[in-house]
C-alpha cells in the first residue's frame, strides 16, 4: 500500500480522530478546492488542513458533519493561516455560515512588508527552494475518486503555510508592522458574501460594446441573456457556453446564415456545432427590435465627493510609494468613499469610519484631515 505525507479525511471516524489532534492544536492552515471552472454556481469540494507535524484533506463532499471545523475557524484562541483569504472565507461563509476570528494571512502578510509577487508559489521557492506543480490548478475537484496524484498536489497547499507565517511573522514585527498587520487581518476576515444575481444589462461592461453601432448592441444584449440562460440550464460556467469575445464578434459581423456565420473571425467550431441556430436567429430578431440604452447612473456621486475621494486617491498613492508597498495597504476604495462622503472634520469623527482601523487612525488621521480640509 502506498504511504501519504498527508491524511484523507473521508469518513465520520477518520473525522473524529483528526478533530482531536485539531482541537489540541492553537493554530491551523488552511485553504480549499473548488469547481468553479466547471459549474454555474461553484462548491467547495476539498478542504486542506495543517497542523505542527500533520497534513489533513477533507473531503466535504464525503457526507459526514464538519460542524465542528466551523466553531474552530470562530475559536479565537486558535490562530487560522491561510493564503489569500477572501475566497475561502466567502465560500466557508456561504455554503456552511462559518466566520473565521483570529486571522494570519500570508499574502496580505507579504504585501504589507512590500513584496509584488504575491502566489504562493512564488514564496515557496524563494524562500524555501519548493517547486509547486501547476499540472491540477484547473482540475475538476467535485469529481471522485480523486487520484493520488491530485491530493498529492493539494496537501502541499498547505503543508508549508504555518513555517512561512512564522517567516513572515518576524519580518513584520522587526519592521514595527505587527500591530498593522493585525488589523488588516481582522478586516480581511470580516467578509461579506456578495449577492449572486444576474444583471441584464451587464453587457455595457463588455469591452468593446460601446463603440458598436445600436443594432449591433442590440446583438449583443440578446447573445448576453442567453449566454446567462443556457449556462443555468446546463450548469456551466457562462464563459465555457461562449466567451465576451464571440458575443462580440458576432454582433459586430451580424451574420443572416450557416455561410456567414462560418466566415465570422475567432468563434470556435465547438461553439458553431452547438448554437449556431440560437445565433443566426437571436442575430435576425435583435436586428428588427430596438436598439438598447445604456442603464442611467443612479445616486450619481457630487462633485465635492469626487474632488475629495481624487484628493485621497493622490495622496494614497504618494504614500504607497514612500513606503515601497501597494495603494490598497494604505487605504482601500471603501475606506477612501466613506471618508469622501462624510468628510470628517477631526480624529473622533474619523474613528467612526469603521474600515479604517485604530492603527490607521493613528498612523495617517492627521494626514487624511489635512487632505479632507
Amino acid at each position: 500500500m502506498q504511504s501519504t505525507p498527508y491524511q484523507l479525511i473521508n469518513n465520520a471516524e477518520s473525522w473524529s480522530s483528526c478533530l482531536d489532534r485539531v482541537r489540541a492544536s492553537n493554530r491551523i492552515a488552511l485553504d480549499i478546492e473548488a469547481n468553479s471552472l466547471y459549474v454555474y454556481r461553484e462548491h467547495l469540494c476539498l478542504i486542506q488542513l495543517s497542523i505542527h507535524g500533520q497534513d489533513y484533506i477533507i473531503d466535504p463532499l464525503a457526507g459526514f458533519d464538519l460542524g465542528q471545523l466551523g466553531k474552530i475557524l470562530a475559536d479565537a484562541n486558535v490562530e487560522k493561516v491561510f493564503h489569500a483569504s477572501e475566497y475561502d472565507l466567502i465560500l466557508f461563509k456561504r455554503e456552511f455560515g462559518w466566520q473565521a476570528v483570529n486571522l494570519f494571512d500570508t499574502m496580505w502578510a507579504a504585501r504589507i512588508l512590500g513584496y509584488t509577487n504575491m502566489g504562493l508559489a512564488w514564496f515557496l521557492r524563494e524562500f524555501y527552494e519548493v517547486t509547486l506543480s501547476k499540472k491540477y490548478q484547473k482540475t475538476d475537484w467535485a469529481r471522485r475518486p480523486l487520484s493520488h496524484e491530485q491530493l498529492e498536489y493539494a496537501y502541499k497547499d498547505t503543508h508549508y503555510l504555518l513555517q512561512l507565517r512564522d517567516d513572515l511573522a518576524v519580518k513584520l514585527e522587526a519592521a514595527g508592522l505587527m500591530e498593522e498587520a493585525r488589523e488588516i487581518f481582522a478586516r480581511e476576515a470580516d467578509v461579506r458574501v456578495p449577492e449572486r444575481l444576474f444583471d441584464p444589462d451587464g453587457f455595457w461592461r463588455l469591452r468593446g460594446v460601446r463603440e458598436l453601432p445600436p443594432q449591433a448592441q442590440a446583438i449583443v444584449a440578446a447573445l448576453y441573456l442567453f449566454r446567462e440562460e443556457e449556462a443555468k440550464r446546463r450548469n456551466l460556467p457562462p464563459f465555457k457556453i461562449f466567451t465576451n469575445d464571440v458575443i462580440i464578434v458576432v454582433a459586430r459581423h451580424a451574420p443572416r446564415s450557416l455561410k456567414e456565420l462560418n466566415a465570422v473571425p475567432s468563434i470556435p467550431g465547438a461553439v458553431k456545432r452547438h448554437y449556431a441556430a440560437e445565433m443566426l436567429r437571436l442575430v435576425a430578431e435583435s436586428s428588427q427590435g430596438p436598439a438598447p440604452h445604456p442603464p442611467r447612473r443612479s445616486n450619481r456621486v457630487s462633485a465635492a465627493v469626487l474632488d475629495r475621494y481624487d484628493k485621497l486617491q493622490r495622496w494614497r498613492k504618494e504614500t504607497a510609494q514612500q513606503r515601497g508597498v501597494e495603494s490598497d495597504v494604505i487605504l482601500t476604495r471603501e475606506t477612501m468613499w466613506a471618508l469622501a462622503q462624510t468628510r470628517p472634520t477631526t480624529l473622533e469623527e474619523l474613528a467612526q469610519i469603521p474600515t479604517l482601523g485604530p492603527h490607521r487612525l493613528a498612523l495617517y488621521g492627521a494626514l487624511i484631515l489635512e487632505e479632507l480640509a
